[in-house]
């Protein structure tokens, strides 16, 4: 497995073309607080596997403290939220695409995606349906990804599709192009 570069978490704060700084900040702090749920400190390696084999190293400055863990009591939204704050980061760095939307409920996909280099007005290029786990195992991450994968088929169209699926207690994801 080959060692990329960092995933900077405080990144998403700057916002994209469809994640608002706003929104950045919501996605950055529930990565951090789910990485610091199971101890993990800056610099820890996301080990990523699927339709790439790298480690991702991870960091962030955002204060984890009691108010931020009783904001994120919610263990269900913390793994939801915290995996699309990886997964929009992982899948700018691994494939090239920025999210530009959010998918509307039903479509079987969280964000649209557009290539990094196109200038406005974006075009879709590609679909991301996002996954987290705050503790699995191996076989429930790979089971969550065939799941994820089957659920994109239901917005038909030619784009492809990535799936990310982030397993927060290792911390790992698998990621495929649907």
């Amino acid at each position: 497995m080959q060692t990329s570069d960092m995933l900077d978490l405080d990144t998403l704060q700057d916002g994209l073309p469809g994640i608002s700084p706003s929104w950045g900040r919501f996605l950055a702090e529930a990565s951090a607080v789910c990485l610091h749920h199971h101890n993990h400190i800056r610099g820890v390696h996301l080990r990523v596997t699927g339709s790439f084999q790298v480690a991702l190293e991870m960091h962030w400055t955002i204060t984890i403290d009691d108010q931020v863990l009783r904001s994120w009591a919610d263990e269900q939204e913390l793994a939801e939220y915290g995996a699309c704050g990886i997964a929009v980061l992982a899948i700018l760095k691994l494939a090239g695409f920025k999210v530009i939307r959010r998918a509307r409920k039903g479509t079987g996909v969280d964000y649209w995606l557009a290539e990094t280099d196109q200038d406005l007005p974006f075009q879709e290029a590609a679909r991301l349906e996002v996954s987290g786990i705050l503790a699995g195992s191996e076989v429930e991450l790979s089971n969550r990804t065939r799941q994820k994968t089957a659920q994109t088929q239901r917005s038909s169209c030619a784009l492809p599709a990535y799936v990310v699926v982030v397993e927060f207690s290792t911390p790992r994801s698998h990621v495929v192009q649907a």
